[in-house]
């Protein structure tokens, strides 16, 4: 596992509710969530809130010291990636998940349901940006093309509008770790996971490790 230093928090940042472990702060989990439920209270504009929270999402990617532990480098062995909940309302509403996934693993074009912000943790992840180009027209058709690429690592952030369409891949040769955040748990939204070959659309459900 990765060892993380501290992070640089700026000095705007610093709450009282941070952990403090080794001389140094950390952002932790709940205050993540806290700072979340802030910022969807504040506004219902998804512009506004994915400028909110994709700092807030680098800032607990950065403190993985104070959450990352063993078990999330463990992966569903039928899927090849590991997925954990680490907060979620009640309502299924500010899920926060960290995810794992094997040595040349991922998942094909799926779209969220939600917006979603990502966070790298441990290692680079490359992300395929897709958009749909049939007219909907045909239940379980989806014609996709190809819009854009990205390789993000430790640190980086991708925040995405609903309705984006990412397909996620390590091309590496060791276990990667991101972590995740949502408007609503990605299970509860109804959403699709699409096969650009075969032009298929279908439900879209991740098995969540305890």
């Amino acid at each position: 596992m990765r060892e993380y230093p501290c992070p640089q928090v700026p000095a705007a940042w610093s709450t009282g509710a941070e952990e403090v472990s080794h001389g140094c702060r950390r952002y932790a989990i709940p205050q993540l969530v806290a700072d979340l439920k802030q910022i969807v209270a504040r506004s219902a504009d998804e512009h506004a809130i994915l400028a909110g929270v994709r700092p807030l999402v680098r800032r607990a990617a950065l403190s993985a010291a104070g959450w990352l532990d063993k078990r999330i480098y463990e992966v569903h062995p039928d899927v090849g990636y590991g997925v954990y909940l680490l907060h979620e309302e009640p309502d299924h509403t500010l899920a926060v998940l960290a995810v794992s996934w094997l040595p040349q693993h991922g998942i094909q074009a799926h779209d969220h349901g939600t917006w979603a912000v990502v966070a790298g943790v441990d290692g680079p992840e490359r992300n395929v940006f897709y958009e749909r180009i049939d007219d909907r027209s045909r239940p379980g058709y989806a014609e996709l093309g190809k819009i854009g690429e990205k390789v993000f690592g430790v640190g980086d952030v991708i925040a995405m509008p609903a309705g984006t369409i990412p397909s996620v891949w390590n091309d590496t040769d060791a276990l990667t770790v991101s972590l995740h955040v949502y408007d609503k748990h990605i299970d509860h939204t109804g959403r699709s996971q699409f096969d650009p070959d075969a032009r298929t659309e279908s439900p879209f459900i991740v098995p969540v490790m305890s």
